[in-house]
């Protein structure tokens, strides 16, 4: 009976330790080791390409500690994605993700693009399902690949992020619509909820609003109250979700009323911790919903042609237009019989026309990504 006892607490602790299987690895890359930890659920048998989930912590922190903070185990032995914690570098001491700060520090994007390289050959990845989530700097840090990976980093979350107000703007260059989850609650001392603009912080509130626009989501989101199941956290939360975006996507706020710089649904954070949600329980649902395919299926050339903005129109001298995140474009004159009357390539967004004789002409640009797009004016 004591074997056989003995065996049963045998074979079952050896499927406990295959049902949390963390791999800790490093790759060599920047000229250093970047080390991580990578979780693989026990479902995993690398038949079918999986989802992977890169999950970055805050300032100060690391992937071991992000990891036990996250929890989200559990849901990956369900779900059967990957997750990757990966380890910041050091900056004054502390690990820190260079989330759009300064490109003389570290290259986190290249590591990051390097990393997903990396375990696709060794593990069968999904690379149309690739996210990125994080906390507080490691929420910067997926907002950063939002703005600069978008062509790998299908959708991102962001518990307790914010983005910079340099990288807002034209220094962020999405090439295509990005689902964004943003959970911020409104005691948040570390990363306030209304924006700190001595370090460049933006409220929340034109995070949400810049991820809106950026994706064409319905300004008017649909709200709903979350039922205050925790009567113990002292905090509430709220759902804001804008819907509608190009390819399907959209954006999501959970404001979290009274909550403070945490990771909701840690049941060890104390008061100011909402336990309302669990935050990386609806980071997956957000997740799950999205493909790199259904967002990156539209007619770029349509998309340009939306977005040009010619003034003045009609134009005398100096005709001016509008691309946002293009640096340099080639634009190409012709007028109504198809006779190229002026072409050339510029990074100033307007182009002399002074020396055209009156009449109605076709601007045609051309983006370094390949898309096309004519636009009418008249010079008068």
């Amino acid at each position: 009976m004591k074997k056989t006892l003995l065996s049963l607490i045998l074979i079952s602790t050896l499927f406990a330790i295959k049902a949390q299987t963390t791999v800790i690895d490093s790759i060599y890359v920047g000229g250093q080791y970047r080390s991580y930890r990578l979780y693989v659920p026990a479902i995993y048998n690398g038949t079918t390409a999986r989802p992977l989930i890169l999950n970055l912590h805050g300032y100060t922190s690391n992937a071991s500690q992000q990891q036990l903070y996250s929890n989200f185990m559990p849901i990956a032995d369900t779900a059967n994605f990957l997750m990757v914690f990966p380890n910041g570098t050091y900056s004054s001491g502390q690990r820190f993700w260079n989330a759009g700060l300064s490109s003389a520090l570290v290259n986190d994007i290249a590591f990051l693009s390097a990393l997903i390289d990396s375990l696709d050959l060794t593990y069968n990845i999904n690379l149309n399902r690739v996210y990125s989530t994080g906390m507080s700097n490691g929420g910067f840090m997926s907002h950063t690949l939002a703005c600069e990976l978008s062509n790998r980093i299908t959708a991102i979350a962001s518990v307790t992020g914010s983005i910079f107000t340099t990288q807002y703007g034209p220094n962020c260059h999405p090439m295509r619509p990005v689902p964004v989850m943003q959970i911020h609650g409104t005691n948040d001392a570390t990363v306030p909820y209304l924006g700190n603009m001595s370090q460049n912080m933006m409220p929340i509130d034109s995070v949400v609003k810049y991820w809106v626009t950026k994706n064409n989501c319905n300004a008017t989101p649909t709200f709903s109250n979350v039922p205050n199941t925790s009567l113990t956290d002292g905090c509430t939360a709220e759902h804001y979700k804008y819907s509608g975006g190009t390819g399907g996507s959209a954006v999501e706020l959970y404001k979290i009323i009274n909550g403070g710089h945490t990771w909701p649904g840690f049941p060890f954070g104390g008061v100011g911790t909402n336990l309302d949600i669990n935050a990386s329980k609806e980071i997956w649902r957000f997740f799950n919903k999205y493909t790199l395919p259904m967002l990156t299926s539209i007619d770029e050339n349509k998309a340009l042609a939306n977005s040009i903005n010619l003034y003045p129109n009609p134009v005398n001298t100096t005709l001016q237009f509008n691309l946002e995140n293009e640096t340099s474009v080639s634009i190409e004159v012709t007028d109504v019989l198809g006779k190229v009357v002026l072409s050339e390539t510029t990074q100033t967004n307007s182009i002399s026309v002074e020396n055209l004789t009156t009449g109605i002409y076709f601007l045609t640009v051309k983006t370094q990504s390949g898309a096309v797009a004519k636009v009418k004016f008249i010079k008068d």
